[in-house]
């Protein structure tokens, strides 16, 4: 993280006074998240529904969180129920030639990105890695047979359907000053925490 970053980061997070110069541009935000995601709510863009149940973990703040640990806590938890889950995932810093890109036991950090990795080597679950968080499913349901899929940072991708919404939270730090990027740390105002299955 550079010099900049980090002192915007702890700005958020010690409310720091100067951030009143970036709530026009929080307000434009805020405009066009509500906008995008309103847009998905009366169809005019195109939500994606998987034919098994979908489970999203995500967070409205920008960072980590704890979200893979939950979501290897979970995959562990279906399988010792019975349960066939598959993880998806953005994969943060993966630069594998194509994707998706299913993790194999050959796959690095480089490939898929550190986190998807993690979830592969500690459950032994399948895998896969994609911006697209539906063309992950996608090839996810076409390679393995699965009944039902973990989406590992999953929150804000509205085009992919879900049956089940949980929200992390960091419960040190909260949700900063409360603002929406780049006037605070929030990908989506704290509202949104109330329309999600658990937070």
């Amino acid at each position: 993280m550079s010099a900049v970053s980090s002192a915007i980061v702890d700005a958020w997070y010690r409310g720091s006074r100067w951030l009143i110069l970036l709530r026009p541009l929080e307000i434009l935000f805020r405009a066009l998240a509500a906008t995008r995601r309103w847009l998905y709510q009366v169809g005019l863009f195109k939500i994606w529904r998987s034919p098994v149940p979908v489970v999203v973990v995500g967070n409205i703040t920008v960072g980590g969180t704890g979200k893979t640990p939950i979501v290897v806590a979970l995959v562990e938890y279906l399988q010792e129920q019975g349960f066939n889950p598959g993880v998806v995932s953005r994969g943060y810093g993966a630069t594998a030639n194509r994707f998706p890109h299913s993790i194999t036991a050959h796959s690095t950090a480089a490939d898929c990105g550190d986190e998807p990795l993690l979830i592969y080597q500690r459950t032994a679950c399948p895998c896969v890695v994609a911006p697209d968080r539906v063309a992950a499913v996608q090839q996810l349901l076409a390679q393995v047979e699965v009944d039902v899929v973990l989406c590992d940072d999953g929150l804000q991708p509205y085009a992919l359907g879900r049956d089940f919404e949980i929200a992390v939270l960091d419960e040190q730090r909260g949700l900063g000053n409360g603002y929406c990027l780049p006037a605070g740390p929030l990908r989506e105002p704290p509202q949104r925490l109330q329309q999600v299955d658990s937070v």
